[in-house]
């Protein structure tokens, strides 16, 4: 790389009359001439030679912006394909959809083999494309179908088996598995061991014990130490920029750290504007959210287009941004290199001239991380100036909004960082008079208040931020902008990853159910017709049954002559009966088989299948003649099912439901008199939707949180 040549000067006794010509050089038709290439998608680098006219200068520029919208446009074209077409479960951030399987919605495809292999590579290409998305969520996600994948054994479709680890192919120990997994990712995402459990237990798990927050811990320390490992190898020098910011670490200690009850009003507002911006952002993005839903259901066509149009208006924003700001000399002080040409560092050169830097092009012209390393670096107050942190605020609002619904691995946690830090050090430098902390605290207190606002976090934030910045010191105000933050925003929406997954259909079941349950009994919300097996069944209404319905699990009862009255047995779940089906146990007259049916069968045969492997009743094949013979399914049901009597309240029932971890809850009469059986109660008959679908009249017994109306007009939307 060349040396920059300072601009021709006209010769001049007079040091002020040289001033101005060195002036008058600048904006002359004459500059230096920079050759720009694109050293990533993110970088751009700057070759300095000697003067040129104008035109060759902006034929370099327009070059440079071709590479620069090329490459993105092309990144962000492969991301967008790979996941449309292999695993459109892999799009998004994947903190909603693990959060609702962990509740007990089992989605198709969430924490598959082929959704880990699209979120790995579409997170490299999303994150690469410039595009304003975050690698956080996708590393929780990418976690938790590692996680799965060793529940379950492997994965049978692709050969990837290990019997020994079979173990724990069941619901419980693959869900706490999962559970681990996400603490993982947290953990390698952001270095933070301790946060990663504690975002496990706050935001993910629905179910926790002392065993799995040992278990979680232990995965997090062994990713810390690994982590650490791979950092010492590539801190000298082999893994590019992996050991110096490739993972995010923002280390903003302080020895010297004092505030005084004056700062704390600066640092109030900074929590109570947090929280107003964080629910705009939620309420944005969700509105953003159904849009695009609407718009991906008419064909992959769209969904495609969309992606591409988000990634070409970003890199004309984010390309033509810069332009706007005026350049910046040089601190004479600086530790690291001023202007930086190329690569990393706070003072990106643009096209400003040898000696100044474009301070809002440090910022866009950077990764992620060295965005936000920068804005939360200390001793650099002056660094920046009020209407770069104001554009940069805007933009990264905007930007972070629109693209995390394109249909690509996408995280939220690094762009609302980004967009809080931006935020707080804008706040920071209007009180600069006014207070002790310098600009780069500030930011690090704008961030917080930001994620606050937005996801509603607290304990886990917290510490993921201490953690982040290796400052202790700053643990009083942290936890103040946080509880401020998260009040404030409560009074207007909820957490973004409760919207996202009420956007996308998933019946989560909440910790606390509502007021009008208590008002119903389980008997209130049971819907037929019931289909029922009996303990002897004809294979005909076995298939029928299983042909004519999507109900996974079905009451087994016993009738005279087989008992004296009709009674429950039991439970049997529809793979189970389709594997029954498979074997062709089958008997030509209705009598009970005993233990002798176990010798047909292996325990393997009846654990939870992996995703993809489900069998179908349609595969299934039967004669005429088989058609009449029958089953024996008392040895294959579950003979002590979950049952609630009809008159119990359904939020007790709900309670139950949700706190055993429940798929199916039988509700028998209270009188034994009729049928055994009143109806089987499922996640979808606790949701409020249908709930309140048959009881309109309850509608006004809803929880009422605090909340502030929205004016006439946004309602609309």
């Amino acid at each position: 790389m060349s040396e920059n040549v300072p601009p021709v000067q006209t010769q001049s006794q007079d040091p002020d009359q040289e001033h101005d010509h060195d002036h008058e050089a600048l904006t002359s038709p004459l500059l230096p001439h920079y050759q720009r290439a694109s050293n990533s998608t993110s970088q751009l680098a700057i070759v300095g030679v000697n003067v040129c006219p104008i035109e060759s200068l902006d034929y370099e520029y327009e070059m440079a912006f071709l590479v620069f919208f090329l490459s993105n446009l092309v990144l962000t074209l492969f991301a967008a394909i790979i996941t449309t077409f292999i695993s459109p479960a892999a799009a998004g951030s994947g903190i909603p959809e693990v959060k609702a399987y962990l509740n007990g919605v089992d989605a198709p495809g969430i924490i598959s083999l082929r959704t880990l292999i699209v979120k790995i590579i579409g997170s490299i290409s999303a994150v690469s494309s410039s595009l304003l998305v975050g690698k956080a969520g996708p590393m929780m996600h990418i976690g938790a179908c590692i996680a799965s994948l060793l529940g379950q054994g492997g994965s049978r479709r692709y050969g990837l088996t290990w019997k020994w680890i079979r173990f724990f192919k069941n619901d419980r120990d693959r869900r706490d598995l999962v559970t681990c997994g996400s603490a993982a990712g947290i953990a390698a995402a952001f270095r933070a061991p301790v946060g990663g459990v504690l975002f496990a237990l706050e935001e993910m798990a629905s179910w926790w014990t002392s065993g799995l927050l040992w278990r979680a811990f232990f995965t997090t320390a062994v990713v810390a130490i690994i982590l650490r490992a791979l950092i010492d190898v590539c801190l000298s020098g082999k893994c590019g920029l992996f050991g110096k910011g490739g993972l995010i670490m923002f280390d903003v200690y302080s020895a010297n750290i004092s505030y005084h009850m004056a700062d704390v009003p600066p640092v109030l507002l900074l929590g109570v504007v947090g929280g107003i911006l964080g629910s705009l952002y939620n309420f944005l993005l969700d509105k953003v959210l159904r849009v695009y839903a609407i718009i991906n259901k008419k064909s992959v066509t769209y969904k495609i287009f969309i992606a591409c149009t988000i990634s070409i208006f970003t890199s004309c924003l984010l390309f033509g941004l810069p332009w706007l700001a005026s350049c910046q000399p040089c601190p004479l002080d600086s530790t690291e290199d001023c202007p930086t040409i190329g690569r990393s560092g706070n003072y990106k050169k643009f096209q400003c001239p040898p000696g100044h830097y474009n301070d809002l092009a440090s910022l866009i012209f950077n990764t992620n991380d060295d965005a936000i390393r920068n804005l939360f670096s200390k001793n650099t107050d002056a660094e920046f100036q009020h209407s770069t942190m104001l554009i940069f605020f805007v933009t990264c609002f905007i930007l972070s909004i629109i693209s995390y619904g394109v249909v690509a691995p996408a995280g939220l946690f690094v762009p609302v960082i980004v967009t809080g830090a931006s935020y707080g050090r804008f706040v920071g430098m209007l009180f600069s008079s006014h207070t002790n902390l310098n600009h780069g605290l500030f930011a690090v207190l704008g961030a917080a208040s930001f994620l606050g606002g937005s996801m509603r976090m607290t304990v886990s934030l917290c510490v993921i931020i201490l953690e982040l910045t290796n400052n202790l010191l700053l643990l009083p105000m942290i936890m103040i902008v946080l509880l401020v933050s998260k009040t404030v925003a409560d009074a207007f929406n909820g957490n973004i990853y409760d919207l996202i997954m009420k956007a996308k259909g998933f019946p989560y079941l909440e910790v606390h159910v509502e007021p009008y349950m208590r008002q119903l009994t389980v008997a209130d919300v049971v819907t037929g017709p019931l289909q029922v097996c009996h303990g002897n069944e004809k294979v005909g209404n076995i298939v029928h049954i299983l042909k004519t319905t999507n109900h996974q699990g079905f009451p087994v009862i016993d009738e005279p002559p087989h008992s004296e009255s009709p009674v429950l047995y039991g439970l049997i779940l529809r793979a189970h009966l389709i594997t029954l089906l498979k074997k062709r146990v089958f008997l030509r007259t209705p009598v009970r088989i005993g233990s002798d049916a176990f010798r047909h069968f292996s325990a393997d045969e009846f654990a939870k299948k992996g995703l993809g492997n489900v069998d179908k009743i349609e595969d299934i094949k039967l004669t005429e003649e088989e058609m009449e013979m029958f089953l024996d399914l008392h040895p294959f049901t579950n003979a002590s099912p979950y049952t609630v009597v009809e008159t119990m309240s359904l939020a007790k029932a709900s309670t139950l439901f949700r706190e055993v971890g429940l798929r199916h809850l039988l509700v028998i009469p209270k009188r034994t008199t009729g049928s055994p059986v009143v109806g089987i109660l499922t996640r979808h008959d606790f949701m409020p939707e249908h709930v309140l679908g048959l009881h309109p009249l309850l509608v006004n017994s809803k929880w009422k949180p605090l909340r502030i109306a929205l004016p006439r007009f946004l309602k609309i939307f």
